[in-house]
């Protein structure tokens, strides 16, 4: 004998009758799912997260605090009665607990338990219970626990369908995730160092003195490497010549080294720092045949 089974008038959408089969799937739109989803909300129905074929991993992460408030927004695109259960798993998603346990009705998806009050990980349980149409966006609001920080937990929303036929593999739920962090923080950067500077080289000593008639001039001191000029030297007066003698010449004044580079003496110094032992010797012995023949 053939039977009909007759659906209320409320599942009656735009004058299509919605079928008795498992069709009541939702999309999630807040936190956003961690798989992209198709038109209907699919992949949904293997647990915990909707695991079976299709989609593609989001990657993304949404952030939250400890004890904040989360608004889930979400629409039940193919409606049926039912309601909606919301759990945490921290640290995998092995922690979220399994699907409650359904006894059969007049359908296999009879009825199920819900917690009241929730126990963690459950956040929320028999939310948005409804056995008419829920028509466009739906909200619950979660409170996360406040002693709970991690950089990505799973947040679960599953629906159960009551008075329904089962789902291969999720038998009377439908299954979604998002990826959320609760209380992670980012480190900025330090600052950068500074670069040393070089100091500047330091000046040559004074030119000794010459003797009779003998010139004299220090070179200048050359900068020292990566530094600024050095300081030019300057020679000094010749001393006194012997009797008879003429006092020697003021020695000329070094030249200044640039950054990094010596600067050699001129040649004509050079050569009278050089002679200037010579003429020493001479000079003394002068004054030695002077003082002899004139004692």
């Amino acid at each position: 004998m053939l039977t009909r089974r007759i659906l209320p008038a409320a599942w009656i959408v735009g004058g299509l009758a919605v079928a008795g089969s498992a069709q009541a799937h939702f999309y999630l739109q807040h936190p956003p799912s961690w798989k992209s989803q198709g038109p209907f909300g699919d992949p949904q129905k293997a647990g915990p997260c909707g695991e079976e074929a299709g989609g593609t991993p989001t990657g993304v992460v949404t952030p939250f605090q400890p004890g904040e408030t989360v608004t889930i927004t979400l629409e039940e695109r193919i409606p049926h009665p039912g309601h909606y259960r919301v759990a945490l798993a921290v640290n995998s998603r092995s922690e979220l607990p399994a699907d409650p346990v359904v006894t059969p009705g007049d359908t296999p998806c009879g009825s199920t338990v819900i917690q009241n009050p929730p126990v963690f990980p459950v956040l929320a349980d028999g939310a948005l219970k409804h056995t008419t149409v829920l028509s466009g966006m739906q909200m619950i609001k979660v409170k996360l626990p406040d002693n709970v920080r991690c950089t990505k937990c799973t947040l679960q929303i599953i629906e159960f369908m009551s008075d329904h036929d089962l789902n291969n593999p999720g038998g009377c739920y439908y299954h979604h995730c998002a990826d959320i962090s609760i209380g992670a923080s980012t480190g900025t950067g330090g600052a950068g160092g500074t670069g040393a500077t070089g100091s500047g080289g330091t000046g040559g000593s004074a030119g000794s003195s010459a003797g009779t008639g003998g010139t004299s001039g220090g070179a200048g001191g050359s900068g020292g490497a990566g530094g600024g000029a050095g300081v030019s030297g300057s020679g000094s007066g010749g001393a006194s010549g012997g009797v008879g003698g003429s006092a020697g010449t003021s020695g000329g004044v070094g030249a200044s080294a640039g950054a990094g580079e010596a600067v050699a003496a001129p040649r004509s110094q050079a050569r009278a720092l050089a002679d200037y032992p010579c003429a020493l010797s001479a000079a003394l012995a002068t004054r030695s045949r002077s003082l002899s023949r004139n004692p």
